[in-house]
């Protein structure tokens, strides 16, 4: 089997999104991957597993064997197929397997026989990759100066992060909000798939001199921050983005009832709001303990006013008095706690316009 092209400019792959296609099986892919990677096995899961124990009780040599009467004829016409519909879309991308080794140089075999294309692999596969971004990601973190975002719920951060060049939203990357009802409709990746795309970020945006990202806990949803950012945010200076109450509210409201009813219903027409009254209870619940009974029951009361008159309506304007007493009684109160043990860092606050032009000027 000839050696065809590899390509080790791991920096270029991510900073150019080089469109990659991952060959291997669908478990290890599961296990982690990057954005925007396109999963076209080689093998399947049972594939990969029988060619294992092949390889352990017979070899190498009889495993390949094994693996090319597994994978033949029509089958193997099918994958190789799939193969060149990514290869022609994307000429100037790349394929990878774990190790960058024979499962690699099998498929770009196969393509170039089918095709007379000469795909490139990444050398050292997906194993490689990710040891780059775990070394990437401590280096750049370590190097960079942060200014971290904070500011009560509800102000707007992350619509403000979203119009800054040299920020990282860390929410959206864990596809979370970061607090009890900061669940979206779809699942949070897996922590290997939220530490990839945060490197891979860092690498895209290491041009600038300074980094912006929210203020966060330990923890976002299931997500755990890195150390090597969590460290560094406790270092980093603070600016405070403030907003009145109803400002707050307008937006609470649109991030928690109109866009995520919709997108409920957007992913399932027919069970979508019972969904969406399911997170929204579910929310309520898990602070059920900090609220108190009487608090939490008073709470649960304006919900289930809300909800009915919202399906039975379209009245939408009962959850604004629920939102108004979680913001009050129950994220400030908490919020002005937390914001006090860090007073010594905050450099900076204003409304969202004060805080974007003092930014431009750091």
């Amino acid at each position: 089997m000839s050696d065809r092209e590899e390509i080790d400019d791991f920096s270029l792959i991510f900073q150019g999104d080089t469109p990659l296609l991952d060959i291997r099986a669908p478990i290890e892919f599961a296990n982690g991957s990057f954005p925007s990677v396109l999963n076209v096995p080689l093998m399947t899961d049972d594939e990969r597993h029988l060619i294992g124990i092949r390889y352990k009780e017979r070899g190498q040599e009889s495993a390949i064997k094994l693996g090319r009467e597994l994978v033949n004829g029509h089958l193997k016409e099918q994958r190789v197929g799939n193969w060149l519909d990514f290869v022609n879309k994307h000429p100037s991308g790349a394929l990878y397997c774990f190790r960058g080794g024979l499962r690699s140089k099998i498929a770009q075999e196969w393509i170039y026989q089918q095709s007379g294309i000469s795909y490139p692999r990444i050398k050292g596969g997906y194993k490689a990759l990710r040891s780059f971004l775990i070394d990437e990601m401590s280096r750049i973190v370590n190097e960079k100066i942060f200014l971290v975002l904070g500011g009560q719920t509800g102000c707007g951060k992350t619509l403000l992060l979203n119009k800054l060049e040299n920020s990282i939203d860390l929410e959206g990357l864990a596809n979370h909000r970061g607090s009890a009802f900061g669940n979206n409709v779809t699942p949070q990746p897996k922590q290997i798939d939220f530490e990839n795309a945060f490197a891979i970020e860092l690498i895209k945006k290491e041009i600038n001199n300074t980094l912006i990202i929210e203020d966060e806990g330990k923890n976002i949803g299931m997500i755990h921050l890195p150390d090597s950012l969590k460290n560094k945010a406790l270092q980093s200076s603070i600016v405070i983005l403030t907003a009145t109450l109803e400002e707050r509210l307008d937006i609470s409201f649109k991030t928690y009832v109109v866009d995520m009813a919709e997108n409920f219903c957007l992913i399932n027409n027919v069970s979508g709001f019972n969904n969406y009254s399911d997170y929204w209870k579910n929310s309520l619940f898990k602070i059920q303990k900090r609220l108190g009974g009487l608090r939490y029951k008073s709470l649960l009361n304006q919900l289930n006013l809300a909800l009915k008159s919202h399906k039975e309506n379209d009245d939408l304007q009962n959850y604004r008095p629920l939102i108004e007493s979680l913001l009050v009684d129950y994220y400030d109160p908490m919020y002005d706690y937390q914001i006090s043990t860090k007073k010594q860092r905050i450099v900076f606050q204003g409304n969202s316009q004060d805080v974007l032009a003092y930014l431009d000027c750091n």
